[in-house]
């Protein structure tokens, strides 16, 4: 009697385990077919990240990414704040749209013709390092779209200023300018160390 009693008493309990377990597996497929606005910022960074760590992407095309993601970010924190911390659902369509066309942007940034190019060279080394801590930033999120942004127009105008000295030398730098430009990237060295380490979090 005891035994029935265990056996019938246990039986409900799987069933409901299974039951759970299905819910939880639907649960998931439903999120997964469904990213949250806070996972499809942190994708768009991903693949950002991605692009500068291998070169598909230049210091202008993240500066000019980073700067849309920076204003969609702008554009869900006042949604919220206006609606008790929560998106409707309208906004959340809306968002989503401005992520659909910022994926289509990072692709077409990602493979045009436009590459990273840095040389194999101490300078080239540098601007290169520079930008494989920015990806390093983005992934982890201590760097966020409009730091980023910030960084990568600094980046781009030294990377302007490396092209133009090289073609005014004959593709090669002077000694004063590798040390003007050092100097500069030891300035955005320490530019993104702050960016990295203060309190401001994606």
């Amino acid at each position: 009697m005891k035994f029935a009693f265990t056996k019938w008493c246990a039986l409900p309990a799987m069933v409901l385990l299974a039951g759970s377990a299905a819910f939880a597996q639907s649960s998931t497929t439903q999120s997964q077919s469904d990213p949250s606005v806070a996972q499809r910022k942190q994708d768009q960074q991903d693949r950002i990240a991605n692009g500068v760590e291998s070169g598909q992407l230049t210091a202008g095309e993240t500066k000019n990414l980073e700067k849309k993601e920076a204003a969609i970010n702008k554009e869900t924190r006042a949604d919220r704040a206006a609606n008790g911390g929560k998106l409707t659902n309208a906004e959340k369509a809306q968002i989503n749209h401005q992520q659909n066309q910022m994926s289509k942007q990072i692709y077409q940034d990602k493979h045009n013709a436009n590459t990273a190019h840095y040389g194999n060279n101490e300078v080239g080394q540098r601007r290169e390092n520079q930008q494989d801590r920015v990806a390093q930033g983005l992934k982890s999120g201590q760097m966020t779209p409009g730091e980023a942004a910030k960084v990568e127009g600094q980046e781009q105008k030294i990377n302007h200023q490396v092209a133009a000295d090289r073609a005014a030398n004959g593709g090669k730098l002077t000694s004063g300018e590798k040390t003007q430009i050092n100097k500069e990237q030891k300035r955005e060295s320490r530019n993104i160390y702050a960016k990295k380490h203060n309190n401001r979090q994606r």
